[in-house]
């Protein structure tokens, strides 16, 4: 397969993006996967697939995009900067969102992808990690390449960090008093319909 139609898959570690990249590679796609860390890419079932390029970098680095993306078709977003500096996952969001718009436009690339969250950006009560999160889709669609936003509510999956969290909960406590959060409306998608989704 060439170059040309290789995938680049930012968050390569992540609950989705590992389970991505392994469905890609699966179906016969060139993957680039980028983290930052290439050990932690390496313990992945994946990692000496023929058609797996691994390369460390940070989408906070504009270099280290600018390199991801060259020689690619299409690029998987797939990160948050939840674990930012209190308070600055705003602006790391933003920055890194530049980032993968930019070096996309550079690359040429024909799509980026972007798993996002739900919410009503016009509700005054939306949570600021919400509002990051659609800010970062507006952020790739006003640039010259094509982005698919796709919005997802809590995923769940065996690993997920909202499916494990449920599980504890549900089997500590049979019965539990909530405050006004415990009121909020949500709507859960399996990791494995997400997968679909972003594939197709």
């Amino acid at each position: 397969m060439s170059d040309a139609s290789r995938i680049l898959v930012t968050g390569a570690t992540g609950y989705v993006g590992s389970r991505l990249i392994g469905r890609l590679l699966a179906a016969g796609y060139s993957v680039r996967a980028l983290g930052r860390s290439i050990e932690r890419m390496t313990a992945r079932s994946w990692a000496c697939h023929q058609n797996l390029e691994l390369v460390q970098g940070d989408v906070c680095n504009e270099q280290d995009m600018l390199r991801a993306t060259q020689g690619c078709r299409v690029a998987y977003y797939l990160v948050h900067a939840m674990n930012a500096q209190k308070g600055q996952f705003a602006e790391a969001d933003r920055r890194s969102a530049l980032n993968m718009k930019n070096a996309a436009s550079a690359a040429n690339l024909q799509q980026i992808v972007y798993l996002g969250g739900l919410g009503d950006i016009s509700n005054p009560n939306l949570s600021r990690h919400l509002a990051s999160r659609h800010e970062v889709g507006r952020i790739l669609q006003s640039g010259p390449v094509p982005a698919t936003v796709l919005r997802a509510a809590m995923i769940l999956g065996s690993g997920s960090a909202s499916f494990e969290i449920l599980r504890y909960v549900a089997q500590r406590r049979p019965v539990l008093i909530t405050t006004r959060w415990g009121h909020t409306a949500t709507q859960p998608i399996g990791s494995s319909k997400v997968l679909v989704y972003l594939i197709a």
